[in-house]
């Protein structure tokens, strides 16, 4: 029998199907597309960082600053502010129109005495006789009296070429340096508009373009933040779980330093010491200050996967240190990196906003949203609750989409879950 009648025939031929096994992040990818609160809160947060995009760019909100509606304009579902009429102005319909000049018996039917009333008169009757006798001999002389009268005498015809005010030549000088160009006028109170859509401020800027150009302030922040403070934090617990021994004991050190103080404390405290407000200071200072928790969680992964199989077999290989931590170990703990860096970006965005409200933060000049509820506060005293509820209900917004999205991101990247859902 030979090899050709030991084949068998064509159509019993079967070829077995090559199937790949999905990887973590396909898996990941199918849990988090079937969960419907997580794609709600991912669009929400997309959202919202085109807006930052938006504003950045100058597309929207460019002008937050233009005063275009009265001071506390309210909201136009709200209505305008009732003006005070003048005196004189007729009142509303079926009231009288309030007298112009004073009524009969107007200065006497309050019946509150005056204890000073009759001094004040005599006060004013003697320095009325003073001033109306000639003065005796031997009375009081002015002794400024002659110098008076010679700036008086100047005052009415002063020299040819010369001013008597000797600031007026420094004034003109100053004027003609001006030149042409004038800087923009604000819109008179005429042309501003009494209500805008969310309202104004003190200053008559517009809230809802204000909101937006904090939003640009605050989400840079905590997104700047939280990439500062994971790298930090990355690379030292990578560091310290890898290597081991004293490398690992001296930055435990470190991390215990950090820990032990209270984090707002912590920010207060380097906020305090920089002494210099801005958008990097605070990012420079949250970074800084926040990279602990990330340090601990990669430090225990790092202890985990360092003696195991494949980080050997690399080993055997010849792949040096560097190549084993990020190119063999990172990319197995980098979903813990990820979930870290989307919870410290919340945290950020409301550290930011206590800075500032506390005065540690933002600059004058630039606007937040936790420079907004500082503003606010003065005028919910007044009744003017626009600001506070634009600026706390963005901010409630966004945390809590984001928030949403960490929890629904930090289940679908769990490696326990893998062959459960999402197949």
């Amino acid at each position: 029998m030979n090899d050709a009648t030991m084949k068998p025939p064509l159509a019993a031929r079967r070829e077995i199907p090559h199937v790949v096994s999905p990887g973590l992040w396909t898996l990941a990818w199918r849990r988090l597309v079937s969960d419907s609160v997580a794609m709600v809160s991912l669009a929400i947060v997309v959202a919202f960082v085109l807006l930052m995009a938006a504003s950045g760019l100058g597309v929207i909100a460019a002008d937050w600053a233009r005063e275009v509606g009265v001071n506390y304009a309210p909201p136009t579902f709200v209505g305008p502010d009732a003006a005070p009429a003048a005196p004189g102005a007729p009142g509303r319909a079926g009231e009288p129109a309030a007298p112009a000049g004073p009524t009969p018996g107007s200065a006497f039917d309050s019946t509150v005495v005056d204890p000073i009333g009759d001094v004040l008169a005599e006060l004013k009757a003697e320095a009325k006789g003073k001033a109306e006798a000639p003065p005796a001999p031997g009375g009081f002389v002015d002794p400024l009296a002659d110098v008076m009268k010679e700036i008086d005498a100047a005052k009415a015809a002063p020299p040819e070429g010369k001013s008597v005010d000797p600031l007026a030549d420094v004034m003109k000088d100053i004027e003609a340096g001006r030149g042409a160009k004038e800087p923009a006028a604000a819109p008179a109170a005429t042309e501003r508009r009494a209500t805008l859509p969310f309202g104004a401020d003190k200053w008559g800027r517009d809230v809802i373009a204000k909101t937006i150009k904090g939003s640009e302030t605050s989400i840079f922040v905590g997104l700047a933040a939280a990439l500062v403070a994971t790298f930090i934090g990355t690379v030292l617990g990578a560091v310290a779980g890898y290597y081991g021994r004293w490398v690992d004991d001296t930055l435990n050190w470190f991390y215990s330093i950090f820990s032990s103080i209270p984090y707002l404390l912590l920010i207060l405290a380097v906020a305090a010491v920089l002494q210099h407000k801005g958008t990097m200071t605070i990012v420079f200072i949250l970074g800084l200050t926040g990279w602990t928790g990330v340090f601990r969680l990669i430090r225990a992964e790092y202890l985990k996967h360092k003696g195991r199989e494949y980080v050997q077999a690399a080993d055997a290989i010849g792949a040096s240190n560097a190549r084993r931590m990020f190119r063999h170990i990172f990319p197995n703990v980098s979903h813990v990196v990820l979930v870290q860096m989307s919870i410290l970006v919340v945290a950020f965005i409301k550290s930011e906003v206590i800075l500032s409200y506390l005065g540690f933060g933002v600059p004058v000049d630039v606007v937040s949203w936790g420079s907004m509820l500082n503003e606010a506060q003065n005028e919910l005293l007044l009744g003017k609750w626009w600001q506070l509820a634009a600026a706390g209900g963005t901010m409630a917004v966004l945390v809590t989409a984001f928030s949403l999205f960490t929890d629904a991101l930090r289940d679908a990247l769990d490696p326990k879950l893998k062959g459960t859902t999402g197949q």
